[in-house]
């Protein structure tokens, strides 16, 4: 396999010569798991997702040329999995599936109910955002990406991301808004 440098900072994904592919896999399997399950994909589905991802990792990894660091390639693979998933879902091509537990047992029962149901309002105000601005909003707000590497990662022109962000800032802060008013609060 080819050995190519990525462009990346260490908090944003590999740096130096691109991994193999069990590496690879290792090190960002909860980043590209975490990033489907924002972008949509319903968590019975996650982990046949995430196959999906790195089998197109797998066939596409000699191609990497470094232009982007891999976590913003990563994420690029992952957007279009994502977008290939809901679209099966809305054509009803899977079985409905019963939603998975949450994952590890450490918590108790407070911490995970809650953690739960802010899980839930997350996936809920994702939903609400256009299939534009979803994606620049978890970059930015959720993985922490700048606005050149959201830029890049997602082809896109870098006013158009601010453009993107603003509004899901923007939608974000009127949801919160409208959560507080439903529960009684200021």
């Amino acid at each position: 396999m080819r050995m190519v440098r990525a462009a990346a900072r260490p908090e944003h994904g590999v740096t130096g010569p691109t991994p193999e592919l069990g590496e690879l896999y290792e090190q960002e399997f909860d980043f590209v798991w975490r990033n489907l399950r924002r972008l949509g994909v319903p968590a019975p589905h996650i982990e046949d997702a995430c196959q999906d991802v790195f089998l197109v990792v797998h066939r596409r990894l000699g191609d990497f040329a470094g232009r982007s660091s891999v976590r913003t390639w990563l994420f690029g693979i992952a957007l279009r999995v994502a977008s290939d998933y809901r679209r099966k879902l809305r054509r009803g091509a899977f079985d409905s599936l019963e939603e998975g537990a949450v994952r590890g047992s450490d918590p108790g029962p407070f911490e995970l109910a809650s953690q739960r149901q802010a899980s839930e309002l997350l996936e809920r105000f994702l939903d609400l955002l256009s299939e534009a601005t979803r994606p620049v909003f978890i970059l930015a707000e959720l993985e922490q990406m700048t606005a050149p590497e959201i830029a890049q990662a997602l082809s896109l022109n870098l006013n158009t991301v601010y453009s993107r962000l603003r509004l899901a800032r923007q939608a974000f802060e009127n949801a919160v808004e409208a959560w507080m008013k439903g529960r009684g609060r200021p």
